[in-house]
């Protein structure tokens, strides 16, 4: 890969950063250090996502149509490392978890029908849409012709979301439990639990894997520089072949999933819990609500923790910087990567993704937030809520993708 490309990607990363730095005096009467934190947090998801292309949809996917495990296993071992890191954090702010009291903003939110009602139509709407959430922010910043529509979709769905949430409260959410699994089973006991729970499924994957003949899809062929940096004599330095290998092809599974779970982990120590929804999630609401589409008053909404999507008098928030951090650092990876590849939207690029984000902001908001806040958040942090509504994704991904099969034959 051209050297010009490496040097472009990390001169605009360079730039971000000490942009950031050079601001820090200005924010730091108002949070600012919270939120150069989330700008950097988010640059280094948003790295990590493009490289390690660490897509809940496409890992699912992955294991629904050729029983490759790679994928869902990253996910499992970023859900293993975050439970251990965040049970450590947690046991810190709350000593005794049986006292009743929850840790303050862990995204554990009530099982309810309408919970697994959210996770459905959130795999529905990753089916439809191609992409998560999160991956549709970094697929922006590859140029992908279906992710504006998807999110424009999605922030639709928040609003549907919202129009339906008293009916919804009423009927399943009021009278819902909050489970937290400490406070019932003990820090030790939560933990052997939810280990267990990720052990078995690791097991199931690998399994199925190995009915199937145990062969792995093959890897992309390398490119001609990593050809050149492996050839003996090439006359690479060592420094510059690790450099070039950072940005080709793509990272491996494992790497993705322990990236991500430490980087989960880590957030809760100076912000909240990781979320890609909340942000968008306001600006629909502080919308809707101006244009008189949903009621002012949304019975019990504000007091749940998750993804919160009250409205808010200005736009620059930790969330906010969070989702610009990963958008820019998912740009500065695509670039350097030459994956940076946009193409003119076509009307079918179009209808999947209002489509698809419909149903995925639908279920991120009755949900309390998608597969990033509700799933893996929730479940590092003990909620029963997120391993409900990851259960409830991971078999709409199934049928959806059954039902495609079917439609497409």
């Amino acid at each position: 890969m051209p050297l010009s490309i490496h040097a472009l990607a990390a001169a605009a990363l360079l730039v971000g950063v000490l942009g950031v730095a050079q601001g820090l005096p200005q924010w730091a009467a108002s949070g600012g250090r919270t939120l150069a934190f989330a700008w950097l947090v988010g640059a280094a998801l948003g790295l990590v996502l493009q490289r390690a292309r660490f897509c809940f949809y496409c890992h699912a996917r992955d294991w629904f149509e050729g029983r490759d495990p790679r994928g869902l296993l990253s996910i499992v071992l970023a859900l293993g490392i975050g439970v251990v890191a965040t049970t450590a954090v947690l046991g810190a702010w709350v000593p005794d978890p049986r006292a009743g009291s929850l840790p303050p903003d862990m995204h554990i939110g009530p099982v309810s029908g309408v919970l697994v009602l959210a996770g459905l139509a959130f795999g529905l709407g990753m089916v439809v849409s191609g992409s998560c959430i999160s991956a549709h922010w970094y697929r922006l910043a590859e140029g992908s012709a279906v992710a504006p529509f998807a999110l424009l979709g999605t922030a639709l769905g928040f609003i549907l979301g919202f129009k339906s949430w008293n009916a919804l409260y009423s009927w399943s959410v009021a009278d819902a439990p909050v489970v937290w699994l400490p406070a019932h089973l003990g820090y030790g006991g939560a933990l052997l639990l939810q280990g267990s729970v990720l052990l078995a499924v690791a097991a199931w994957l690998w399994r199925g894997f190995a009915r199937q003949g145990g062969q792995m899809p093959a890897e992309p062929a390398a490119s001609a520089v990593s050809a050149r940096v492996d050839s003996p004599g090439a006359g690479v330095p060592p420094l510059g072949a690790a450099w070039a290998r950072l940005w080709q092809g793509r990272w491996p599974y494992w790497l993705g999933g322990l990236a991500v779970g430490v980087i989960g982990a880590l957030v809760i120590v100076r912000m909240r819990p990781l979320g890609v929804t909340a942000t968008l999630g306001s600006a629909a609401r502080s919308w809707a609500q101006g244009l008189g589409w949903i009621p002012d008053r949304l019975n019990g909404l504000d007091g749940f923790a998750g993804c919160a999507t009250a409205p808010t008098a200005h736009w620059l928030t930790p969330n906010a910087a969070l989702i610009g951090g990963l958008v820019a650092g998912a740009f500065v990876a695509a670039l350097a990567s030459r994956q940076f590849a946009p193409r003119w939207p076509t009307w079918r690029d179009a209808s999947r993704g209002v489509a698809g984000g419909v149903l995925l902001g639908w279920g991120a908001m009755t949900g309390l937030g998608c597969t990033i806040g509700t799933l893996l958040s929730g479940s590092m942090a003990g909620a029963l809520s997120g391993w409900v509504f990851g259960a409830a994704v991971f078999a709409a991904v199934g049928l959806g993708l059954a039902a495609k099969r079917r439609l497409l034959r």
